[in-house]
């Protein structure tokens, strides 16, 4: 992650919001956190000072050609599904693709990587009130409409708004583990993970009882994931039906009760194998309440892509040198406007909060 280069693109009509968690994620300076921060640039997909949603104007001190060496570009929405992105901005993405750079939309950016023609044969998400359109007006991508986000490896999608900081701290996930991505959750005051196969809207409002019986049950469980839990349990738990069980976690998670238990229990695995203290395996599945190693590396391989070795190798406090970022490291933008300087690779910025 040395020298991780994020690049966010800003255009006219921008979507100030999504274009905000963008920025809120990679610009800040994070030094507390002990790991290689990514820098972060802003390019412009077109000349002159962008408008953006709210009244406010954006300058952004990077033309296209930043897109060249950006490890990350993240499309922050789009000002227009039915308008076609310029030739130039769609030649950028598609040479990223090509080099192998990590490419994000959140909601309606989608239709720029779309029209690229890097999504086809690959499975995305955007907000419901897009998916429609973005499946008639492209039949060789898949749309999966209900999900916060979907991760293809080297593309990844969100749905609208608020979805987006879920793929970002994804992300974040991926490339520094769970201990920092929880720990920049906290200081965005947002909850630490939400899975991407979560619906994104509850199709009809529970009743209160009902629904705080589900998230008192979701709290109670997360306290005590080694215990043998069943459908049966966790509906007596709730004081619901078996029936009545599963149809609200679906409504409110897009999983089944037992999927979304399963998530629970990798999710604390992911701590525990970046605890300074290393653990064994075995301890960590009684822990997680996998009831086996083999169970354990099963589910962790399926949700995490990887085996719980390696995924300590790669994030256990334990076994890897912190590196705390310097002023000439990877972290923030300071804003350069000068003609000489549009171009030039972003360096470190100063605000930290």
């Amino acid at each position: 992650m040395d020298n991780h280069l994020v690049v966010a693109l800003a255009y006219d009509r921008l979507c100030t919001f999504e274009f905000g968690c963008v920025t809120e994620l990679f610009a800040l300076e994070r030094p507390e956190l002990g790991v290689n921060w990514y820098r972060f640039g802003v390019c412009a997909s077109e000349p002159g000072p962008l408008r953006a949603a709210g009244g406010i104007t954006v300058v952004a001190p990077y033309t296209l050609k930043l897109l060249d060496r950006a490890n990350t570009i993240v499309v922050p929405g789009w000002r227009d599904a039915d308008e076609l992105p310029p030739e130039a901005l769609l030649k950028k993405i598609r040479a990223a693709h090509r080099r192998g750079a990590r490419l994000c939309s959140i909601c309606s950016g989608v239709f720029v990587l779309a029209a690229a023609g890097v999504l086809n044969g690959k499975t995305v998400t955007t907000h419901w009130r897009y998916a429609t359109k973005l499946q008639q007006r492209y039949p060789q991508v898949r749309v999966q409409p209900d999900a916060l986000y979907v991760d293809e490896g080297q593309i990844i999608t969100s749905a609208g708004s608020a979805a987006g900081l879920d793929m970002l701290l994804h992300l974040v996930r991926r490339d520094h583990g769970s201990a920092v991505a929880n720990r920049v959750a906290q200081r965005l005051v947002v909850p630490p993970h939400r899975e991407g196969g979560q619906a994104q809207f509850v199709p009809r409002p529970m009743p209160q009882d009902e629904s705080g019986r589900l998230a008192k049950l979701m709290d109670w469980v997360r306290r005590h994931p080694a215990l043998n839990h069943t459908l049966r349990s966790l509906a007596d738990r709730a004081a619901m039906s078996p029936r009545t069980l599963q149809r609200q976690f679906h409504d409110a998670t897009g999983m089944a009760p037992y999927e979304w238990l399963v998530r629970e229990r990798v999710a604390l695995a992911r701590e525990l194998l970046e605890a300074q203290t290393p653990m064994p395996i075995g301890r960590i599945a009684e822990l997680a309440g996998f009831g086996s190693e083999e169970s354990m590396r099963r589910h962790f391989r399926r949700i995490a892509l990887t085996s719980p070795a390696a995924y300590r190798q790669k994030f256990g406090r334990a076994s890897r040198t912190q590196k705390i970022g310097s002023g000439d490291g990877p972290a923030g933008l300071a804003p350069t406007h000068s003609s000489t300087d549009r171009d030039a690779t972003p360096t470190s910025g100063s605000r930290s909060c």
